[in-house]
């Protein structure tokens, strides 16, 4: 298996984000691939550099075009600067306004659209964010085109991640959407991919980019957004819509849920996604279900994430695993070593 992680991401490194209207330190940080590198290393992994994020920018950009709109790239590209040039503007980009139920017109100043695409509090862009977010996106590419090249599995460490990126929205640490990014690779040459994400929050970006899309499968086990982070989307009753309609699967899980529950219901979604019959599966690999993550919702122990692990493996489909979320404890490094050793046979 080929693994892959562009060192540029360390330049997205925001200090502080909104915590239940606090500023607090960000878990979203380079510590992350620090410790998840560690975890790598302790499965006898190693991780090498898809290369420079700009060496194929054009059709990087291009294949992201199929999945956010034109005028979503250009404001994380641009917006920083424009920003900047604000009077008495702060250092980082952070709204103070947003178009809740839905805005009439879409806005010219930087002001205006910080609010209609950062969706939340949680998606601070600082100077060098977007090479450390593009430099995600590459790297979620160059495991996709490893997969698409003869290898049967390959592993994209990218932070920030993805799955609450929708096709004109940041949310919850991520700007693009790398798990959309790697099944739009694939799709270049299948005609069905399926996307199954982990993760303990539902892939709400995810979700969006392909409702209406049936040649991509969606399904989510997660803490359910009744009570729970991303709120709004999420429920077992969002199924898809139009050439989409049952190719969107949620399972929510009270908050709280052991590993027991979280496998049950993965096994469900797997029977799920194998009637399905997709030629190739993305993972979007959350790790923070583990009952000791800084945003804990769930309770998975370690070694729940090498049965996850070992079900995923099962599938024997050729598989881009992308991270997602899971942030820095001690037990963060086994979580993802314990994955990997499943995944592997280990």
């Amino acid at each position: 298996m080929k693994l892959f992680y562009h060192p540029d991401q360390e330049r997205h490194a925001p200090e502080t984000f909104l915590l239940r209207g606090r500023p607090a330190p960000s878990p979203e940080g380079p510590v992350r691939a620090e410790l998840l590198t560690r975890g790598l290393a302790e499965a006898g992994l190693s991780l090498t550099s898809p290369g420079d994020s700009g060496s194929d920018g054009e059709r990087l950009r291009e294949r992201l075009a199929r999945i956010h709109a034109p005028r979503y790239l250009a404001f994380l590209e641009t917006i920083h600067a424009r920003w900047m040039a604000l009077p008495e503007a702060a250092e980082i980009v952070a709204p103070n306004v947003h178009p809740c139920g839905g805005g009439h017109h879409y806005p010219r100043h930087p002001v205006g659209q910080a609010g209609w695409h950062l969706h939340d509090m949680a998606c601070p862009i600082t100077a060098d964010s977007f090479a450390g977010i593009l430099a995600s996106a590459a790297t979620a590419q160059a495991a996709a085109e490893a997969v698409v090249g003869g290898e049967h599995a390959a592993y994209a460490l990218c932070r920030p991640p993805g799955h609450h990126a929708g096709p004109e929205r940041a949310g919850g640490f991520c700007f693009l959407n790398n798990a959309a990014l790697a099944a739009t690779v694939l799709r270049e040459g299948l005609d069905r991919v399926a996307i199954l994400d982990v993760d303990l929050h539902h892939g709400n970006g995810t979700q969006d980019i392909f409702y209406a899309d049936g040649a991509v499968w969606t399904g989510s086990v997660h803490a359910d957004p009744a009570d729970f982070y991303p709120f709004f989307w999420g429920g077992a009753d969002e199924t898809g819509e139009g050439a989409g309609q049952g190719a969107n699967v949620n399972l929510p899980l009270p908050v709280g849920s052991d590993g027991a529950a979280f496998l049950a219901a993965l096994d469900t979604l797997l029977e799920r996604l194998d009637a399905f019959a997709p030629q190739a599966v993305v993972v979007a690999l959350g790790l923070d279900a583990h009952k000791a993550d800084p945003l804990a919702g769930l309770g998975l122990e370690t070694e729940d994430f090498a049965a996850v692990g070992r079900r995923l493996a099962a599938l024997n489909r050729p598989t881009v695993l992308v991270q997602e979320g899971g942030y820095p404890t001690e037990h963060l490094s086994h979580n993802l070593a314990a994955f990997m050793g499943g995944f592997q046979g280990a």
